[in-house]
């Protein structure tokens, strides 16, 4: 399999039922309803990015535009299939939605648990990639949430020079 076999685009409605199951099969992502991956990959298609493997889902990144920011991305899942983890899919997919010059993306912001550390090296690539910055913050705390959950720390990245 080459990176060309690959398919990088937004989503369509067509996908958000493999879309839930990847992120289910994650083990570790917070697993949305799948109404809301129907709302995500029609709605808010713009700001999703999916990636496709021989008519499989295997990649799959959600996000919209933070309001009274309009040029800031806000990144909310990253979800690759552990059977193509390792081949920068990941960053490819965040990429594909930086790059649309319709969005005008000039920041990300993401929020990462402390733990997940091949998360923040997909951040800190994107942000080397565009040669800017990647700072952090604490927004979060596990207090926050009524469940068992880490702390998720906010990463702002940016300017981008594209």
């Amino acid at each position: 399999m080459s990176k060309s076999e690959i398919n990088i685009c937004k989503p369509s409605k067509k996908d958000a039922q493999k879309i839930y199951e990847l992120v289910k099969s994650t083990k570790v992502l917070d697993v949305n309803s799948e109404y809301l991956y129907l709302l995500q990959t029609t709605h808010f298609r713009d700001i999703c990015s999916v990636a496709t493997y021989e008519d499989k889902v295997i990649g799959f990144v959600s996000g919209y535009m933070i309001p009274n920011e309009p040029n800031t991305l806000f990144i909310w899942q990253v979800a690759v299939d552990s059977d193509f983890r390792g081949n920068d899919l990941a960053r490819r997919l965040i990429m594909d939605i930086i790059q649309r010059e319709d969005l005008n993306v000039n920041y990300l912001h993401t929020t990462v648990s402390p733990s997940n550390n091949s998360s923040i090296r997909v951040f800190e690539k994107v942000a080397n990639h565009y040669e800017t910055q990647m700072n952090s913050m604490e927004f979060f705390e596990a207090s926050d949430f009524t469940n068992q959950h880490e702390e998720e720390v906010l990463y702002k990245i940016g300017p981008f020079k594209k």
